[in-house]
């Protein structure tokens, strides 16, 4: 699947090349379309006995019906539930091609018919208002069946560009989008709702997507992975950077040993550890490899920043008077930092410029306090958050949680495809934190250390739920994080 993701508006401008430049009529998209549901059904149920299309009054509900018509000339029994009239030339053609067909019609007021497999073809990527009345309670129905689902480029109710759900949405099996990838398919809820995401593209040439604009782009590990320069045979420690990681509160000494740790297993050279003096024994106890160092106040950081290239602040930090007085003095260092958890929102209940080249990694509350929006609004449009957070603190913004997306202050969106529930546990934001400051020592910008350290950490996340999710801690991910490490174009 291409790594660049694309607008509903983007979309509807490809198909539009496409049919006025290259001269496909839309109805034969249509029929392509059809053609590519038809063989994602066959391949992941074939055995089904029964199949039941349920159309909207779109375009996206014209693919259903000739879907339809491809499961019947196969000699599978199928019925379309039509929950509105076709509204475009194109899908009323699609709906009397089923009826000529002598395809069964179900109206809406007789409710879901039974099937062992059904389509969704309700929606495209136009909706925008939260669905009610009877399509909504035909979703939920749906939904409640347990029965398989595949959609039709994208669940219906799942907003194509932010992946909200608009009120109620399709929880489908399997997903074929068309012609390009939405970029909202890839985080909030969507991917919950996608299953698994296949991309056709109908056929349409390499050149229609050359010069055509997109949006964002999936990390995609192949493009990142010759960042890190091979390391000679004759290099020592101080070529590989050393992290200041500040942090680590009384009660949290565990963030800054877990931040600490993560920025040596993603291989930095040396990592200090600024911390109140009753973690210092734990720390040299558990991880020796860490510099731990008492701070009971400012001067005691001024050696500690002269020596270090990236500092990692926040990870159990605070917000006691201790807290803001290491806080303010890591920001007055210009030494590039990765700001997160207490040290963002020591940020947003006091406005203050971030070094140049710094990375902020806030989770959706944080981000909420951080720009003054409602989580609500965060979560409606996670693209335009954490554009908002780059612009407004000229920084690398990493908005965290389902489909993470990484931005440039300039614009620039990616987002990751990798993570998984397991790591919804304490610790996991401190471990990324860590990943980060580790891969800027080693001489990558904040732009490709989020990107590279935002893959990493998920992935190795994924490894280590492979054995279940539930109870994944974040010390589990450092071997894991290691041997992702280590599979970069560098040993």
């Amino acid at each position: 699947m291409s790594s660049r993701l694309y607008t509903a508006k983007q979309v509807r401008e490809l198909d539009r090349h496409a049919i006025e430049d290259l001269g496909i009529a839309g109805f034969d998209l249509m029929q392509r379309a059809a053609g590519a549901a038809w063989r994602v059904l066959r391949a992941r149920w074939p055995y089904m006995a029964r199949l039941a299309v349920l159309c909207g009054g779109g375009n996206n509900g014209g693919d259903g019906y000739l879907l339809a018509c491809r499961a019947r000339e196969a000699g599978l029994p199928t019925v379309v539930l039509a929950l509105a009239e076709p509204v475009t030339e194109d899908a009323k053609r699609a709906r009397d091609a089923w009826r000529d067909a002598g395809g069964e019609i179900v109206p809406l007021e007789h409710g879901l018919p039974a099937a062992d497999v059904y389509a969704d073809a309700i929606f495209g990527t136009g909706l925008t208002r939260p669905l009610e009345g009877a399509v909504a309670q035909t979703i939920r129905h749906l939904n409640a069946t347990g029965r398989p689902v595949l959609a039709l480029d994208v669940p219906s109710g799942i907003d194509a560009d932010t992946g909200s759900v608009l009120g109620v949405a399709v929880r489908a099996d399997a997903t074929v989008t068309f012609v390009a990838p939405k970029r909202g398919l890839f985080t909030a809820a969507a991917p919950d709702h996608c299953g698994v995401l296949v991309l056709d593209r109908l056929g349409l040439p390499d050149a229609l997507y050359a010069d055509a604009p997109f949006d964002a782009r999936r990390l995609d590990m192949r493009r990142m992975a010759h960042w890190l320069p091979p390391r000679a045979r004759a290099a020592h420690k101080g070529d590989f950077g050393h992290v200041l990681a500040i942090g680590g509160a009384a009660g949290m000494g565990g963030a800054i040993r877990l931040c600490a740790e993560a920025a040596l297993r993603v291989g930095a050279g040396l990592v200090s550890a600024a911390t109140r003096q009753e973690n210092i024994a734990a720390i040299n106890a558990a991880r020796p490899e860490v510099m731990a160092h008492a701070a009971t106040d400012a001067t005691a950081l001024t050696p500690l920043f002269a020596r270090a290239n990236v500092i990692a602040l926040g990870p159990g930090l605070g917000q006691s008077d201790w807290s803001r007085t290491l806080w303010r003095a890591a920001l007055d260092s210009h030494k590039p930092a990765v700001v997160d958890a207490d040290a963002l929102n020591l940020l947003a209940a006091q406005t203050a410029a971030l070094p140049p080249g710094s990375v902020i990694t806030p989770h959706p509350g944080e981000a909420s306090r951080l720009l003054g929006w409602s989580s609500e609004r965060i979560a409606s449009d996670r693209f335009a958050a954490v554009r908002e957070l780059a612009t407004r603190h000229r920084c690398v913004a990493v908005l965290k949680g389902a489909g993470t997306l990484i931005a440039h202050e300039h614009g620039d969106v990616a987002v990751c495809p990798w993570g998984n529930p397991g790591m919804a546990s304490g610790g996991m934001g401190d471990v990324l934190t860590g990943v980060i400051a580790g891969l800027m020592a080693q001489g990558l910008n904040a732009w490709r250390a989020a990107r590279l350290g935002v893959a990493l950490h998920a992935q190795a996340g994924d490894a280590a739920a492979r054995d279940g999710q539930a109870g994944t801690l974040a010390s589990d991910l450092f071997v894991h994080l290691r041997q992702q490490r280590n599979g970069l174009a560098d040993d």
